[in-house]
């Protein structure tokens, strides 16, 4: 490898120090505008594509590393295949940043030393980092957007995708600083800015008036929530001598039934009991859960559904599991089910096998214990929990990573419950997917509430600022009211049509300004 892709894999490795939990986002920028130059730099298109794909490579490579601990938990593999799997997932996925940079090198037509390559990178960033969240189910983990969660409002108008191009706008501009050239570098840096400056102003006139309404009402709407963290540990949570004294900690810190209404949150595959089914081990699982309710109390819990499959050969009935599903059930104090959510982007290897005869064959495995595949559910859905609830909108673990794909457009929830489980990720996992959550919330205009077994559980507002969380590997619960919704978002109304469109327009701006070049 030359010094010149040595420097651009360094590049990338750092970018991802603008992730948590290192946050470290000016590091991020000047790597961000150090890839502006490489490929800048470039002599051909291939030399800018590999520029965008040894990027890309060190970016993935450190921003996904977390994934090498689930490898610990699945005893049919081993642990250093986990490496393995973050190496080769980087190599699928550079090719994205390989793209944008390929492309903006094509558009410029040799001009590539202002601010229209700036922007025409800026533009092909967003829609390849939008086609990684589609392609192939997507894997959206990460977008550069996360870097300025902190200061996400224009969000609520351009999308996580959108946000991305704004961040490589800046780095842009300070490349062109770099240069002295000035004048660009100021344009440049100044309106992402000023956009920010004018989503501030926006939250800041939203949260007075929904002030006003608070203050009006004079009191807290909603009923009592409490989210519970167990901090059940991943390598404990399938064993069956574990189950009582797992269930134990979900008991205490549930707290004690009262007459006053509660909504008590507990993690993604909380209860390793099939409550969805009809049978008697079913019913008593269903009850033991229900003892620990109020009257008026409801519990939303993660839970497996099974699959049936019913043949008849002659006189014979034969029945088989043929699947399962990943799921949050609703129950009342009588331990009667009011609702089920099957979560619906499910994670590759994880809780399915693509190609399972082949890959069987070979040994492998997928990392959620069991044999049967899970299935995938219908999408985002609304769970009506009757006459004076809060309507839930619930997003399972990894699911909340997908702009514009987490609310049913034809009823808009009260808040989102954000079930996890990110024990299998080790430290650097949950904070990276806590900051995610929040720019949902953000670009909604929801809550976003989250319950895992080891952490970050927290209390998500609806301009992204986390309220209260408990802190990775403490067991503990959170209780308070559901922070209210804003009105809908420019971005809850249009999705990414917004981001696409900001994409759009980047290149148009970048062609105009190449061609004033000539």
């Amino acid at each position: 490898m030359s010094r010149r892709s040595l420097s651009v894999f360094a590049a990338g490795l750092l970018s991802a120090a603008g992730f948590e939990p290192l946050n470290l986002w000016m590091i991020a920028l000047a790597s961000l505008a150090l890839l502006v130059h490489f490929t800048a730099q470039a002599e051909t298109r291939k030399a800018a594509i590999l520029t965008g794909y040894i990027f890309g490579l060190g970016h993935f490579i450190a921003g996904n590393s977390w994934i090498a601990g689930a490898f610990r938990y699945q005893e049919e593999m081993p642990a250093w295949l986990g490496w393995i799997a973050v190496v080769a997932l980087a190599f699928y996925i550079a090719i994205y940043p390989a793209l944008a940079t390929g492309l903006a090198w094509k558009v410029s037509h040799g001009r590539r030393k202002g601010a229209g390559f700036v922007l025409l990178l800026a533009g092909a960033w967003i829609i390849t980092e939008w086609l990684r969240a589609r392609v192939f189910t997507g894997y959206a983990w990460n977008p550069l957007a996360v870097i300025a969660v902190e200061a996400a409002p224009a969000t609520r108008w351009v999308g996580s995708y959108g946000m991305s191009g704004l961040i490589l706008i800046i780095s842009g501009g300070l490349w062109l600083a770099v240069q002295r050239q000035w004048k660009p570098a100021l344009s440049l840096i100044l309106v992402p800015l000023a956009l920010t400056g004018a989503g501030y102003a926006a939250q800041m006139d939203a949260n007075i008036k929904r002030l006003n309404v608070s203050e009006a009402k004079g009191t807290p709407s909603g009923i009592l929530t409490r989210i519970v963290q167990p901090n059940i540990a991943q390598q404990d949570k399938y064993r069956p001598d574990y189950e009582r004294e797992n269930f134990l900690k979900l008991a205490t810190l549930s707290g004690n039934a009262t007459p006053q209404p509660r909504l008590l949150l507990w993690p993604e595959a909380a209860v390793p009991d099939f409550i969805g089914e009809n049978d008697a081990e079913a019913a008593r699982a269903r009850r033991r859960i229900a003892t620990l309710l109020g009257p008026n109390d409801i519990v939303l819990t993660g839970a497996d559904k099974l699959f049936m499959e019913t043949k008849q050969i002659g006189p014979i009935i034969e029945k088989r599991w043929v699947g399962a599903a990943n799921s949050v059930f609703a129950l009342n104090a009588k331990g009667a089910i009011l609702a089920r959510y099957d979560k619906a982007h499910l994670v590759p290897y994880g809780e399915y096998l693509p190609m399972r005869p082949f890959l069987s064959l070979i040994g492998l495995s997928r990392l959620v214990p069991g044999d049967l595949d899970f299935w995938p559910g219908p999408g985002p859905r609304t769970l009506n929990l009757g006459a004076g609830k809060p309507r839930v909108g619930l997003q399972i673990c990894y699911e909340i990573i997908f702009s514009g794909e987490v609310v049913d457009p034809q009823q808009r929830p009260d808040f989102i419950f954000n079930p996890s489980n990110d024990a299998w990720f080790g430290s650097w996992g949950p904070p990276q997917h806590l900051a995610q959550a929040r720019l949902r919330a953000v670009e909604e205009g929801l809550p976003v509430i989250r319950s895992t077994p080891t952490g970050i559980s927290a209390i998500i507002d609806a301009d992204g600022r986390v309220l209260k969380r408990l802190p990775y590997q403490q067991p503990g619960y959170l209780e308070d009211h559901i922070p209210p919704a804003m009105a809908p978002t420019l971005f809850s109304r249009f999705g990414n049509i917004l981001s696409l469109g900001l994409a759009f327009f980047l290149g148009l701006a970048g062609i105009a300004l190449c061609r004033r070049l000539r």
